[in-house]
């Protein structure tokens, strides 16, 4: 089973990046959960949302998972949230930030011993320059896209515009393109 554990603020679109990928990762026929828990509903509130992705049906629907990617895609919450717990020798993280990784990993002590697993990308800048608003989950599924091996790119962008056909192709446009340049920019 592969385990997803997504670190966001509301409104950054945690949400519907971790059910958009589930959306895809149906497209496979393997199993997926997508899900979400917060304690305020207000915008900015720190939340973790969750996928996991299986062969078999999966029965476990707890939010205690020892997970295989660590995204996240507010900043800040690399610094202050324990981005690293319940983690795995071979859990890889993505986080963005516009430091570069080696700047990042000498200001979270718990990176340290990782830094082949810590991957990084401007997922804010991408969407600013892309989507024209902040909005860092679509460039956050491209860098996942890349880091994970799990899908080629050109599949997941088709199913993603399924997945965004309830939006006007300019807004399924600019998410193309800011999951393709998060794909190409993550390192």
């Amino acid at each position: 089973m592969v385990e997803i554990r997504w670190h966001s603020r509301a409104g950054q679109g945690a949400v519907s990046g971790a059910k958009g990928l589930g959306d895809v990762v149906a497209t496979t026929g393997k199993e997926v959960q997508a899900f979400a828990l917060y304690g305020s509903a207000k915008r900015g509130a720190a939340l973790r949302a969750y996928n996991r992705i299986d062969d078999e049906v999966i029965f476990n629907h707890a939010k205690f998972m020892y997970p295989d990617f660590v995204l996240v895609i507010d900043p800040a919450l690399a610094l202050s949230d324990n981005i690293t717990v319940n983690d795995k020798p071979e859990t890889k993280y993505i986080i963005t930030t516009h430091l570069t990784k080696e700047e990042l990993i000498a200001s979270i002590p718990d990176l340290h011993d990782k830094a082949d697993r810590v991957f990084v990308v401007d997922c804010i800048q991408i969407s600013l320059d892309t989507i024209k608003r902040s909005m860092p989950n679509a460039p956050m599924l491209g860098a996942f896209v890349k880091i994970s091996g799990m899908f080629e790119l050109d599949y997941f962008l088709e199913n993603m515009k399924r997945v965004l056909q309830k939006f006007p192709q300019k807004i399924i446009d600019a998410n193309m393109d800011a999951i393709t340049r998060a794909y190409n920019e993550v390192n």
